[in-house]
């Protein structure tokens, strides 16, 4: 099972409850995660379709109430995927089809219930427009390094649903902020290979990929395959 019209994600003036109803079976409760680069055509997309195919993975469906997108701050609005990108999606196996980008609006980010970023200057930008995003807004590194320091045991487990542990994990994650900084400003950044050659962009597939694989896995409860 894979998200309805893959890629396409929240289209504007859709709510929350019509898209939940689109997956078949499950609740209208609902966790939204929001991936956010600049142009929404390599990082953000990459980080989005890599998340989806973790989690079916992991679980099987990409379901339980669990949705996954992504956003630009300066968006290409219905542009597609970069070749690059989609390229590296498929030696990961995961699907790349039907995607177009979008510019973050507020409505986004009013939606969303846990935003990762490809820099720190992402962060602020959504931050910076309200909504009480502060509290759910983090670089996908920084969320990477907190979760790895939130005791797994303390989460709700799986067969409370997929909503209620991903709810806890942010909340935890935002508890821990503040206490383990990065090592380096550097370190909490997923650079642009928008126009790279391919080899660039596998590098930060790569780095997507290792810093994904915790949060997955703390969200899901289930460990990658060996």
């Amino acid at each position: 099972m894979t998200a309805p019209e893959a890629g396409r994600g929240i289209g504007v003036g859709e709510s929350a409850a019509e898209i939940t109803t689109t997956f078949v079976g499950l609740p209208r409760d609902a966790f939204r995660i929001l991936h956010v680069s600049t142009g929404n055509v390599c990082r953000s997309p990459i980080t989005e379709r890599l998340t989806r195919h973790f989690v079916t993975e992991r679980l099987g469906v990409l379901g339980g109430g669990l949705i996954v997108e992504s956003a630009g701050t300066w968006g290409h609005e219905g542009a597609p995927m970069e070749a690059n990108a989609e390229t590296v999606l498929a030696e990961f196996g995961a699907d790349a089809s039907g995607f177009t980008g979008r510019e973050l609006l507020d409505e986004h980010v009013i939606m969303a219930d846990l935003v990762l970023t490809a820099t720190r200057d992402h962060r602020a930008q959504v931050i910076s427009m309200g909504h009480s995003a502060g509290l759910r807004t983090f670089t996908l590194k920084e969320f990477t390094r907190l979760v790895r320091a939130i005791d797994p045991a303390t989460l709700p487990p799986l067969e409370d649903g997929v909503v209620a542990r991903a709810r806890a994990l942010v909340r935890a994650a935002a508890a821990l902020r503040g206490w383990l900084l990065a090592p380096t400003a550097e370190a909490d950044e997923v650079y642009d290979p928008y126009g790279a050659p391919l080899t660039f962009f596998r590098s930060i597939g790569d780095e997507i990929h290792q810093a994904l694989d915790p949060v997955v896995t703390a969200l899901t409860g289930v460990p990658a395959r060996a």
